[in-house]
C-alpha cells in the first residue's frame, strides 16, 4: 500500500499574546498537543462546560464580512481564526486543542508566521492515524456578482487567487501555487492582512478594527502604502488573500485534495463554497493518504528554515 501519511500533533503547547483586530482588547491563546482524530478545537477559557468548546470546523461557521466566525449552540464564538488556521494546515498540525480567553484570536502582525515559527519551535510529532482528506471529485462553484469560489478534482491542494482593486498600489494580482512541499510556509505565510485606508477609517466610525496599527495590516491610500517598511512581496495583497482561503479551506475537517481557485472571493463565499461541495455527496469521498499523495500534502516536511527572512 505504500507510505501512509499520519496525522500530526505538537510537541509542547505554544503561548500567544496580542490584540484583537476588531475589538483592541488583550488575549492570551494558548495551543495545546491533542489526540488523534481529535481535529482542531477552541476552549474558551473564560467559559465554563460544554459551552466553552467550539469546533473549528465549515458547519460552524456564522457569516462574518471581515472575517472567519465559528460558533457552537450556545452561541460561544471564536473570530478571526483564518490565519491561526493557516498556519496549523500549513504546518502538517491536524489535531490541536485551542485554549484563548476571550472571542477573538491576537493579529500578531496580521500575517501567520508568527504562528507558523512557534509551532515549527515546538515541533510536530507524528500520530498513528492515517491523515483523511476531502477528495474533490466534480467542480463545484459558488458566485456572488463578480467574486467565484470553485473546487475542481486535483491530486493535490492548489490555489489560483486573483484579485482587482481600484487603488493603484494593489491594481490586478493574481498567483497559482500548489501546496505541496513546504510552499505555504515559504511563499504565503509572512504577508500580511490589508486594507485601504478610507476602509479603516469607515470601520473604526462602526467601532471595528480597534486593534488595527499600520504595523499589524498593510495600509493602502491610492498609489501609496501607509505601512512602515512598505510590501513585504510585491504581490503581497494575493498571496494573504491565498493565505487566508488555506486558513479557511482548513475548516473542511481534512486536508482538502483539489485545485481551488478564488476571483474577488472573501471568507464566506468559500465557506459557501465548503457547504456546496459537503451538500453533493457525489462531489467527494474521504481518501486517506497513502504512497505518492502523502508527500503532497501541506506541511509535509516543513522546516524553521523555510520561513522567509521577513518573518
Amino acid at each position: 500500500m505504500g507510505l501512509v501519511s499520519v496525522q500530526n500533533t505538537l510537541v509542547r503547547s505554544v503561548t500567544f499574546t496580542g490584540v484583537g483586530l476588531h475589538s483592541g482588547a488583550p488575549v492570551t491563546m494558548v495551543v495545546h498537543p491533542a489526540g488523534e482524530d481529535h481535529g482542531i478545537w477552541f476552549r474558551r477559557s473564560d467559559l465554563q462546560g460544554k459551552a466553552a468548546f467550539v469546533p473549528a470546523r465549515w458547519d460552524a461557521v456564522v457569516p462574518s464580512r471581515l472575517c472567519t466566525l465559528v460558533a457552537n449552540a450556545a452561541g460561544t464564538s471564536v473570530s478571526t481564526i483564518e490565519h491561526l488556521m493557516a498556519a496549523l494546515a500549513g504546518s502538517a498540525v491536524h489535531n490541536a486543542l485551542i485554549d484563548i480567553d476571550g472571542p477573538e484570536v491576537p493579529i500578531l502582525d496580521g500575517s501567520a508566521a508568527p504562528f507558523v515559527g512557534a509551532i515549527l519551535d515546538a515541533g510536530v510529532v507524528a500520530q498513528t492515524a492515517p491523515v483523511r482528506a476531502i477528495k474533490v471529485l466534480k467542480p463545484v462553484e459558488v458566485r456572488d456578482g463578480e467574486a467565484v469560489a470553485r473546487l475542481e478534482p486535483s491530486d493535490m491542494l492548489e490555489i489560483d487567487f486573483r484579485i482587482e482593486f481600484s487603488d493603484a498600489a494593489i491594481g490586478r494580482q493574481e498567483k497559482v501555487l500548489n501546496m505541496a512541499n513546504g510552499a505555504f510556509v515559504r511563499e504565503l505565510s509572512d504577508s500580511r492582512t490589508f486594507c485601504r485606508n478610507v476602509e479603516v477609517l469607515a470601520m473604526r466610525e462602526r467601532g471595528l478594527a480597534l486593534g488595527g496599527t499600520l504595523e499589524n495590516a498593510v495600509v493602502f491610500e491610492g498609489d501609496k502604502v501607509l505601512s512602515p517598511g512598505g510590501l513585504r512581496h510585491a504581490d503581497e495583497p494575493v498571496r494573504h488573500k491565498m493565505l487566508d482561503a488555506l486558513g479557511d479551506l482548513a475548516l473542511a475537517g481534512g486536508p482538502i485534495l483539489g485545485r481551488y481557485t478564488g476571483i474577488r472571493a472573501g471568507h464566506a463565499l468559500t465557506n459557501r463554497l465548503l457547504r456546496a461541495l459537503f451538500a453533493d455527496p457525489s462531489a467527494w469521498r474521504t481518501h486517506d493518504c497513502v504512497g505518492l499523495a502523502s508527500g503532497k500534502l501541506p506541511g509535509v516536511g516543513v522546516h524553521r528554515a523555510d520561513l522567509p527572512v521577513s518573518a
